[in-house]
């Protein structure tokens, strides 16, 4: 019997993961995102009497449509009791004016509640999350909150963070929204490139953090890389958003998504990708990449993921590592940084530098760059530092090891870094 609830509570978690962003969209349109909460409420009742009902009468055979009805169920009722009050702006659009008619109700709820229409409701919520107001932070913890399904408490260990904190940005952006009393809306033609953009932006963040968590015990957070790839798929499959950008950044995403299976041992130590077994890397995501790549060749947008997926690709089409193409590599870094120079960009491409070029002319160019300052708080210039220095100066060597196993959030980082410095 507990065995069987555990089941059923996994399902409702998985379901809540993966339809929770549809249902919001849909839920906030009806009732406007001046009432986020009474929508969370919604969700939350419908989950739980998911979780009640089926322990009892057993899963449905379609349990996505099961959730799905009982969502529109409870929102018909809120209507119904709300239709003489102020809760619901009726007057928000023809749709919203057709909901105060019982002989219009069901007819424009059932519209509203087509795949189609709800992916298109979850696209203009991913545009409302990042409205170009509020902080990048802010954006990213309203998305994880309201299209992912995450909790406050996940959110705040994802980003290494107290629950009051998070709770509180979530407060002031609800507050934000009732306040400017924002609308989930395509922006205008003119505006719709440079916000698709920033959504894409947002979305990119969130994968990073999950194929390389610089806050968690876990290296790899395979839930924050699935919603990330959904709500880039989410993007590429609307006529209006399928910008250049977003089908090379998922592009990116399935090139790193593929090596996932073989970065970590059973442990969940890391595999460094000289020793990694290329054998377990997936070549069906690796192809999915390579057809977003080509379509993603059009325009004359050539954006950073578009160069961060080439390199990407390099790495998973070499057999070897031995056999892995640098020179390429390098020449890829070396346009990025032409248009995308941040410190982290610059340093990757440091250590690109060191496989090419060596350790003399890698130094000369760490100690010149304008980022130096920025990298003395980063781990990984000092690791960095350290490999460089184990071919000849094994004291300087530990030394910038130490350093980096102070810098470094992640635990399974700094157990990386201290069995280097057993070996050295």
């Amino acid at each position: 019997m507990k065995e069987k609830e555990g089941n059923i509570g996994k399902l409702t978690d998985r379901l809540f993961r993966q339809e929770s962003g549809k249902l919001m969209a849909v839920l906030t349109k009806i009732f406007g995102t001046h009432n986020l909460q009474l929508v969370e409420d919604v969700l939350q009742e419908t989950f739980v009497s998911a979780l009640q009902t089926w322990r009892i009468k057993g899963v449905p055979d379609n349990p996505p449509a099961w959730i799905f009805r009982s969502a529109k169920n409870k929102a018909i009722d809120i209507i119904r009791k709300n239709r003489h009050s102020s809760l619901i702006d009726f007057d928000a659009n023809e749709e919203s004016l057709l909901l105060m008619s019982e002989y219009t109700l069901s007819s424009v709820i059932n519209i509203m509640w087509t795949d189609e229409a709800m992916q298109d409701d979850l696209l203009k919520m991913m545009f409302a999350c990042c409205h170009e107001e509020l902080a990048i932070e802010n954006q990213i913890t309203l998305i994880l909150k309201i299209l992912c399904g995450f909790t406050t408490i996940e959110i705040a260990k994802a980003f290494l963070t107290s629950e009051d904190t998070i709770s509180k940005r979530l407060y002031r952006t609800k507050e934000f929204f009732r306040e400017r009393k924002i609308k989930p809306e395509f922006p205008v033609t003119h505006l719709l490139k440079a916000r698709t953009e920033a959504v894409l932006k947002s979305i990119y963040l969130i994968f990073n953090e999950g194929y390389n968590s610089t806050n968690s015990d876990q290296l790899i957070r395979r839930d924050l890389i699935d919603q990330a790839m959904y709500l880039c798929g989410v993007l590429c499959n609307n006529p209006q958003t399928q910008i250049p950008d977003a089908f090379a950044a998922i592009a990116l995403m399935c090139f790193h998504a593929a090596r996932i299976e073989s970065r970590l041992t059973i442990e969940g130590e890391i595999i460094l990708l000289d020793q990694q077994d290329r054998t377990k890397w997936d070549q069906s995501m690796i192809r999915l990449g390579n057809e977003y790549m080509n379509k993603s060749a059009f325009g004359e947008s050539l954006s950073s993921y578009h160069i961060e997926a080439a390199i990407a690709y390099e790495h998973c089409t070499a057999e070897t590592f031995e056999q892995t193409n640098w020179e390429q590599i390098l020449a890829y870094y070396d346009l990025l940084i032409k248009i995308y120079a941040t410190p982290i960009v610059t340093l990757n491409r440091m250590a690109v530098l060191f496989k090419v070029k060596g350790g003399v002319q890698t130094l000369h160019e760490l100690n010149t760059s304008p980022f130096l300052k920025d990298w003395e708080k980063h781990y990984l210039y000092h690791s960095l530092l350290a490999e460089i220095y184990s071919g000849g100066d094994i004291v300087k060597a530990r030394q910038c090891i130490k350093k980096a196993m102070s810098l470094t959030k992640s635990e399974v980082e700094r157990r990386l870094l201290q069995n280097k410095l057993e070996r050295l």
